[in-house]
């Protein structure tokens, strides 16, 4: 299976979601797993973003997404992997590993 570089974007905010009260903050959260990934998945490239959805930059598609975050009240950091929400609130290794794997990610 030919491995596609996924793009996986981390939507938050500064100040951590009411519901998400001692939980990581979505930027803590951003860098666990981008550290997480890359110790997954060795040589295997990804691109990993940060959105701050009360900042989000003039990009349609991020700007859009982080508005439905807003609209949604949905529990952030919420975790996307090329559009598809695969964590929120409180995301799991295990579910963003199984998207990667769907694009042809193999375990280091």
């Amino acid at each position: 299976m030919e491995r596609k570089e996924v793009e996986i974007v981390v939507y938050g905010a500064e100040k951590v979601c009411a519901s998400c009260v001692n939980l990581p903050t979505s930027k803590e959260t951003y860098e666990w797993l981008d550290a997480a990934i890359a110790r997954k998945y060795p040589e295997q490239p990804f691109i990993i973003r940060y959105v701050d959805i009360f900042n989000p930059p003039e990009e349609k598609e991020l700007k859009e997404f982080a508005s439905r975050v807003i609209e949604e009240d949905m529990f952030y950091p919420v975790v996307s992997i090329f559009g598809k929400v695969v964590g929120e609130g409180n995301p799991k290794l295990k579910t963003v590993y199984a998207e990667l794997e769907k694009y042809g990610y193999q375990a280091g």
